[in-house]
């Protein structure tokens, strides 16, 4: 029996998810930012969470690069910026959108929670690659909506 990618994608699909935006800005790179939804906690102590970049992506080496990074889950009103950070090639940050954390990371402002990390592991796994960050710092707003994917689209909780 075999499986097709699009066969797993569509069941995949079914998962509902948060929305994040990773942010970094390496030595030699502009501050940028990138649009996922495969993220997850990973440990508490120490606190690590963990998400997956396509081997094939144009943020690649600056991700290779990387040595903190901020995720930035995205509440229900910025459904534009996710949109945005998804597209190749659209990754610059707008200085409109950011501050810094206190590693100097970019972090979005007006977000559900934005978690500042530093590198902890990068691991090859099929076509993609497992980035690993201890967190290192957290800012929230835990009574804002959040932006929810599921099945193709952005939708509400109710």
């Amino acid at each position: 029996m075999t499986l097709s990618k699009q066969e797993f994608r569509s069941a995949m699909s079914l998962f509902p998810t948060g929305v994040a935006i990773i942010t970094s800005e390496p030595e030699g790179y502009s501050a940028f930012g990138m649009t996922v939804n495969s993220f997850t906690s990973l440990s508490l102590d120490p606190p690590l969470v963990m998400w997956n970049l396509q081997k094939s992506s144009d943020t690649y080496k600056a991700w290779h690069d990387a040595e903190t990074f901020a995720v930035n889950f995205l509440s229900a009103g910025q459904q534009e910026l996710s949109s945005q950070y998804a597209r190749k090639g659209e990754h610059d940050l707008e200085p409109a959108v950011m501050e810094r954390g206190i590693t100097g990371c970019p972090l979005l402002a007006d977000c559900l929670a934005s978690l500042e990390c530093k590198m902890h592991a990068r691991n090859e796994e099929g076509d993609h690659v497992i980035i690993i960050g201890e967190v290192v710092a957290v800012l929230s707003q835990p009574d804002t909506a959040p932006l929810v994917f599921h099945n193709g689209a952005y939708t509400e909780l109710k």
